[in-house]
């Protein structure tokens, strides 16, 4: 079976709103704190996406999205 590992990320707001995004792992365990400092942080626009979108179909929409912004980004 294939497998795709998957990050859940936790924003607190200081209002007591909560966001979870599920990504790719940008953390590993083995990881130097030093190496895991945030440099930067953008948000995407929300979108509306099918409720049966599979996780394959949605990672790829994330991946798409991802490429989209690296090459508008200098």
């Amino acid at each position: 079976m294939n497998t795709t590992k998957l990050q859940l990320v936790t924003v607190d707001l200081e209002n007591g709103e909560q966001g979870i995004f599920v990504g790719w792992p940008l953390v590993s365990e083995s990881a130097d704190a030093e190496d895991g400092q945030v440099e930067n942080i953008w948000f995407s626009n929300v979108q509306d996406v099918p409720d049966d979108l599979t996780l394959k179909q949605l990672m790829e929409l994330v991946r798409r999205q991802l490429c989209a912004c690296r090459s508008t980004v200098q």
